[in-house]
């Protein structure tokens, strides 16, 4: 019995070990084996171990697994059906990638509700591991300069002259609008709260995944299919309920945004916590106070997830009670939800003096998260396979697009003489 016990931690420890190599990887701990152990079998942790970070289809699964074709295909599609891999067709062959913990899998396992696992145990032990442990948190959300997600204004309270500084990208409604498929599945991070009992009153069915993610999530009935339209009443929803929107840290192909409330998403806690360490990517203002306009009433900092807005002394000599408020720029967010509570006019968006850079797509985004988590290596090279030379020429074509110090830092991780005569090739040109 020891013995089989061993097998099977070993299983899961392997799996722990194969997660981690991604550049938003998992501290392990027992609390994580207990997790894996909800979400997958033994057998199926120790195949899953075996996969490739890059993009497969069933015939190399099979080869490494030593079993038919048609054998891989069923697991693999069983695997995506609960949200361990995702799925995609491309040049007529179907790839599957596990996404990594999140955003990913973590998520994807609330994202509805289902009875084929214990749901009440999972959100207890994704508590436990966040919440409480917070070390795979502070992980995920401070280490490096580039993070996994960004903020983004809400639209509703930008002027005029606030309109002409923000580019499409920038906008939730126009990745609403441009998605190739858009999906709407339960927020993982009220659900978690729900079996805890401490959700917020905050819509459940809000989250939304957006291309080929949602393509993926959508055919395996993980997440509800909708059209642009709808889309479009959801992000209405979301801000009618004050919540912001809080996306992936990419220009191009956007794959998610939550919209999430001060009180159970993991980013805004985390931006709480650990907020003087830029845990989330900021949007191109901030909240200016008009003081004289001002009259203390609090509404801004009631509505600011990440208590960036307080109430300090107006120091009025004639009025010694009088409060105002005031903003720690540091923390800010520059969601812009603060606006929203203020019938005086005292708020108004104020550009930055630096604009926040934003990766191009998810390459450039995993590259640049990889280099300065000194995860580099795990990108180029596989224990198993190769990157194919597409996949290789998109990762080295965004390490040469990054300044000179970033690409040194690459280099050094990678050791490699070819890479470093691209990059210098490409520096003398």
């Amino acid at each position: 019995m020891a013995h089989h016990n061993s097998i099977k931690e070993s299983s899961y420890k392997k799996l722990a070990e194969r997660i981690n190599r991604f550049p938003q990887g998992a501290v392990a701990s027992d609390l994580l084996f207990e997790i894996l152990k909800i979400l997958l079998s033994e057998r199926e942790a120790g195949m899953v171990s075996l996969l490739p970070i890059k993009p497969f289809n069933a015939r190399k699964a099979a080869g490494i697994w030593s079993i038919k074709e048609e054998e891989a295909k069923k697991i693999l599609n069983d695997l995506a059906d609960r949200g361990m891999l995702t799925d995609g067709e491309q040049d007529g062959d179907v790839l599957y990638s596990m996404p990594p913990p999140m955003a990913g899998f973590f998520e994807f396992s609330l994202m509805r509700y289902r009875n084929d696992i214990n749901q009440k145990t999972l959100s207890e032990l994704f508590y436990q591991y966040m919440n409480i442990e917070e070390d795979f948190i502070k992980n995920l959300f401070t280490t490096g300069e580039t993070q996994l997600g960004r903020t983004y204004v809400n639209e509703e309270v930008l002027s005029a002259d606030n309109a002409l500084h923000v580019l499409d990208y920038e906008r939730a409604s126009e990745v609403v609008k441009t998605a190739s498929t858009i999906g709407i599945g339960i927020c993982y991070c009220r659900h978690k709260m729900e079996h805890l009992g401490k959700n917020c009153n905050a819509p459940m069915e809000i989250c939304m995944t957006f291309n080929s993610s949602a393509d993926s999530l959508t055919r395996h009935r993980i997440a509800r299919k909708v059209d642009v339209s709808e889309g479009l009443d959801f992000l209405q929803k979301a801000r009618d309920f004050n919540l912001v929107q809080f996306g992936e840290n990419v220009q191009e192909n956007v794959n998610f945004i939550c919209n999430c409330c001060g009180c159970c998403c993991e980013a805004l806690i985390a931006a709480r916590k650990f907020g003087f360490l830029n845990p989330v990517h900021t949007t191109n203002f901030y909240p200016l106070i008009i003081e004289e306009n001002c009259n203390g009433c609090g509404k801004c900092v009631s509505l600011c997830p990440v208590e960036a807005m307080t109430l300090v002394s107006s120091n009025d000599p004639d009025k010694p009670l009088r409060k105002k408020a005031k903003l720690n720029e540091d923390i800010c967010l520059g969601c812009g939800v603060c606006l929203k509570g203020c019938e005086r006019k005292a708020i108004r968006l104020h550009s930055r003096n630096e604009r926040v850079i934003t990766p191009v797509n998810s390459v450039h985004r995993v590259v640049m998260m990889a280099i300065e988590r000194g995860k580099l290596q795990n990108l180029i090279f596989d224990n198993r396979v190769m990157f194919s030379h597409r996949a290789m020429a998109a990762v080295l074509g965004a390490i040469l697009k990054l300044p000179l110090l970033k690409q040194a830092i690459g280099s050094q991780q990678f050791k490699s003489r070819y890479l470093v005569g691209l990059i210098r090739r490409q520096n003398i040109k």
